[in-house]
């Protein structure tokens, strides 16, 4: 006897919200540095990604994820995108909000799926009451997605902005902290910094400072735009009011997904305007959001699980101290950031002489070596920043020291 269509919707849906498992095989790196397979990817031949920092290539099961559930959403597409019933794509979106709380530790309502983390970034300042001559403190090493929500607010309601020196070569967490307790003033309502500082790849003491946040009655709102995915994030363990972070970097989905978290204490300072009709993905007030791309930011989610996120962080740290200490006997370089220790991440960036244009090399890289990485921001300082994933090698690091050598004579 045949399956009747809804039967079988039934039992695709139920699988939209799960990543496949072929090739997981391959996702269980080992100590000589073996990783995914590149045919998990589409990659070209011959291709060195080394900048998962910027944007992460998506796995090729993942497409295939976000491509079934379009094919599904378009069979039907107002009972696919607005229907309530179980067996609907929006329902699996909201599975994916369920999982991907999971993964950061929280509530599934105090998760927000967003486009990416500037647009979490946005609705929380968009979302907060100022009065003029508010404060927000921050740091000098913020991204632009992180720090224009801020900006926008002086401009319009007459925020005041602070902002704590970074140093390159800072590694001192309590330091660090310190700093910030010593820069609070009696107008601060915000305190925003990244999990991980995007020029060096240094981990921010992010409990201590939402510890400190905490005590003198201070929103905490953390940029997670370089740590989900890459590092294990526990937004109630870090403590922080608020956790921003993106689909497209470390967690290796669909570019146009984010999350953000707001922590249920939090409920009073912000209030996202697409909660507004209440605290499910599916709400008049959020509107329609890209339903198959969430579906397969739930598929890279699941494929990190089941991976194991220490193992991940693992991977990547081992090949970023390789780069490290590679670096290290490259002598026209200057290595930025933390040595290896607890406040490394994956990502190693390095200072070059001033003759030597950080763009330029970049694209020497890329187009005699076939390997891409990511040009410091000037603002910061004229170099590169290398970062590894789940999807690389020992043989990468090695790639890219090899071309650095002969780049840099």
């Amino acid at each position: 006897m045949t399956s009747s269509p809804i039967r079988s919707r039934r039992r695709f849906i139920a699988g939209l919200g799960a990543a496949s498992m072929m090739g997981l095989t391959h996702a269980k790196t080992s100590e000589h540095g073996e990783s995914e397979s590149s045919a998990d990817y589409l990659l070209p031949r011959g291709i060195i990604h080394l900048n998962t920092a910027s944007l992460g290539a998506t796995r090729r099961s993942v497409l295939d994820r976000v491509n079934a559930a379009w094919k599904e959403l378009e069979s039907d597409p107002v009972r696919m995108a607005y229907g309530k019933t179980e067996d609907t794509v929006l329902s699996a979106a909201e599975h994916v909000r369920q999982r991907a709380a999971a993964f950061l530790g929280c509530e599934t309502d105090e998760l927000l799926i967003t486009r990416c983390t500037t647009d979490g970034m946005n609705t929380v300042a968009q979302g907060m009451n100022w009065t003029a001559g508010d404060r927000v403190l921050t740091t000098d090493q913020e991204h632009h997605g992180g720090n224009l929500c801020w900006v926008y607010q002086t401009q319009r309601r007459g925020v005041l902005l602070d902002r704590i020196a970074i140093a390159p070569d800072d590694d001192d967490g309590a330091a660090i902290v310190r700093r910030f307790a010593e820069a609070i003033t009696p107008a601060t309502r915000v305190i925003s910094v990244s999990h991980v500082i995007t020029s060096t790849g240094l981990r921010m003491p992010i409990a201590g400072i939402s510890a400190l946040a905490r005590e003198r009655g201070i929103l905490c709102v953390v940029d997670g735009a370089q740590a989900a995915g890459g590092i294990p994030v526990n937004v109630k363990a870090l403590g922080c009011h608020v956790y921003a972070t993106s689909g497209h970097k470390w967690l290796m989905g669909p570019k146009g997904t984010g999350l953000l978290y707001v922590s249920r204490d939090a409920g009073a300072l912000v209030q996202p305007i697409q909660w507004q009709d209440g605290r499910h993905y599916g709400a008049n007030s959020a509107g329609v959001g890209p339903l198959p791309l969430i579906i397969g930011l739930g598929a890279a989610i699941e494929h990190l699980q089941a991976v194991g996120m220490a193992e991940v962080e693992r991977h990547g740290v081992a090949l970023r101290n390789r780069a490290y200490a590679g670096l290290k006997q490259i002598a026209r370089l200057r290595l930025m950031g933390p040595p290896p220790g607890t406040l490394a991440t994956a990502m190693v960036a390095f200072a070059l002489p001033d003759e030597i244009d950080s763009a330029a090399l970049r694209d020497r890289l890329h187009d005699k070596h076939g390997i891409i990485v990511k040009m410091i921001e000037k603002q910061w300082f004229n170099g590169i920043r290398i970062s590894a994933h789940v999807l690389n090698t020992q043989a990468h690091v090695d790639a890219v020291l090899q071309a650095l050598r002969m780049e840099l004579g």
